[in-house]
């Protein structure tokens, strides 16, 4: 038994087919003619733009849309000027094509390697994938291809990259098993949204398990039981029945109101990343945003957004939602989130340092730019602004400010506007939890971040493996802190949400319905799945087992 990364659920029985990287090695060589070598690497790369576009609109129809974009934004990472820049730059200076595209995505893919966020690291894979692409354009090497599989094949990989699920033969892919990976990364995305059990991150797979062997994939557990005893293969067949019917039976819960057995309704809503995502949330019957990260509109642009380009992007999101709620987070930037263009100072500590609201407040500027755009789009739906990072009530009086202020001036230039938008506090700090009853009576509403609420609580780093014990909600320092921001805000009389992954936890929703909560935002592929526990829960004040 191989124990790894619970990444897609389901149980997948099937034969092993390790699928082999292909040889990219080269000799570094010294180029005199420059201008030949450019126009070599220019017409790889546009090679490699021709077959990832190719196997986007594949994706698009064999997936959908939302995953379709993962491949569309190879491309861009691909043709980004400071990534060409660097690789003409390098081969101005002598070296070969190969060596100079090596040199140069190595150093962005070690940038976002830096970055602790999973979202921001998810860049690094894809700056691997798009070397391996174009390298092996540059070498004339094929890269593995997995569009003919036998069936019930469990594909055995060191990283599952998206431009191999992009042709992925997914009706003969039993499950999926990777060396690398996590449960956010690109590879756990794709075959959730592919609906194949995987397990990522089981340590030297590609070696132990062999061409032929029968194994299990257990995507529920993060399990891969190699060469299962009968016994063993009867009961998780018997297993994988009973996952089926369970998933069916949830299509009984689309379009179905999410409330408690006792009566109390709740909003269902989802996590998005970009207005692209917003049919995959519909089209798992979402009924709200709770969480737009306006900070992807900055780190895939080569220079700050403009207003427009906000508000259209805003303005998308709104009108698809068709007047149900969606809560933008303004842009939080430091820590791991690096945008170039910013200029931002390295710090010592960036995660207590100088980031998200506070940046924001000392470039007014900036920030008014996306306030005045926020304040637009609302004008065509139920838009709510929600300030990170927030560690005291004054950060949020000067948000407010900011506010008034571009009101007044959309008012004067005869901009429509939402003259009533509501501004929250993403509730993510010790400090905001502890002082959770006074920014009640400034905020509009409440939405915990449960993630950083734990990474600050129990100081520790979500990324570091050795303290991966001490991130956990289940805690009673992070339990204690959320009931608190729950119990002051519904005293207060605001909307209290939940958006980070404990959102979904299935221990812990009783007990969040319990305390109050009001809005849980989870991700799309969770979200009948939280409608079913919902409807049947009942409020019921915390029995003593369950006091925190």
């Amino acid at each position: 038994m191989y124990q790894g990364v619970n990444a897609s659920e389901g149980i997948g029985i099937g034969t092993v087919m390790v699928a082999v990287d292909p040889d990219l090695t080269f000799e570094p060589r010294e180029v005199s003619d420059t201008a030949a070598e450019k126009e070599r690497y220019q017409a790889a790369l546009a090679v490699f733009c021709e077959k990832t576009q190719a196997q986007a609109d594949h994706m698009k129809v064999a997936v959908g849309e939302n995953e379709a974009e993962i491949m569309a934004g190879h491309i861009i990472l691909a043709q980004d000027p400071g990534m060409t820049d660097a690789i003409c730059g390098a081969i101005d200076g002598g070296a070969c094509a190969e060596q100079a595209l090596v040199d140069a995505s190595t150093m962005f893919e070690n940038m976002f390697l830096s970055m602790d966020d999973e979202m921001f690291r998810l860049r690094a894979a894809d700056i691997a994938d798009i070397r391996t692409g174009i390298l092996a354009e540059l070498l004339g090497v094929e890269v593995v291809d997995l569009s003919v599989l036998p069936e019930n094949t469990v594909v055995v990989v060191h990283d599952l990259t998206p431009s191999m699920t992009a042709t992925i033969d997914k009706e003969h892919v039993a499950g999926i098993v990777t060396e690398t990976g996590g449960r956010t990364s690109h590879s756990a995305i794709i075959a959730r949204a592919l609906e194949i059990p995987a397990v990522l991150s089981v340590a030297n797979s590609c070696s132990a398990l062999r061409n032929g062997m029968t194994v299990i994939v257990d995507g529920s557990k993060g399990v891969v039981i190699a060469e299962p005893e009968d016994s063993v293969m009867a009961d998780y067949q018997a297993k994988a029945q009973a996952f089926a019917e369970e998933k069916a039976a949830l299509e009984a819960f689309r379009g179905q109101e999410t409330v408690t057995a006792d009566g109390i309704k709740k909003i269902l809503a989802c996590n998005i990343g970009s207005p692209e995502d917003v049919a995959n949330a519909l089209e798992h019957d979402a009924e709200a945003i709770g969480l737009f990260r306006s900070e992807f509109l900055f780190m895939d642009a080569a220079e700050l957004p403009s207003e427009e380009e906000q508000f259209q992007a805003y303005r998308k999101v709104a009108s698809a939602l068709k007047g149900a709620p969606v809560i933008i987070r303004t842009l939080d930037v430091g820590g791991d989130k690096e945008i170039p263009y910013l200029h931002m100072e390295k710090e010592e500590n960036p995660f207590m340092g100088f980031r998200a609201v506070r940046y924001c407040l000392e470039n007014a500027d900036q920030y008014k730019v996306q306030l005045r755009a926020l304040l637009r789009a609302g004008a065509f739906g139920d838009v709510k602004i929600m300030i990170p990072l927030v560690t005291c009530v004054e950060e949020v009086r000067a948000v407010k400010a900011l506010v008034e202020e571009c009101k007044a001036e959309l008012e004067a230039e005869g901009f429509q506007y939402d003259a009533n938008i509501e501004v929250g506090v993403m509730m993510e700090t010790p400090a905001a939890s502890l002082v959770a009853d006074k920014l009640a009576e400034e905020a509009d509403f409440f939405s915990i971040g449960t993630n950083d609420l734990i990474g600050y609580t129990m100081c520790a780093d979500r990324g570091n493996d050795h303290i991966s014990n001490l991130y956990q909600v289940y805690y009673p320092s992070v339990l204690r802190s959320i009931k608190n921001i729950i119990e002051n805000g519904v005293k207060a009389g605001i909307m209290v949400g939940m958006c980070g992954e404990a959102a979904a936890d299935k221990q812990l929703l009783d007990i969040f319905l319990s305390m109050g909560i009001d809005e849980l935002s989870v991700s799309s592929g969770y979200v009948l799945s939280v409608r079913e526990m919902i409807r049947e829960s009942k409020l019921n004040p915390l029995s003593e087992e369950y006091k925190i």
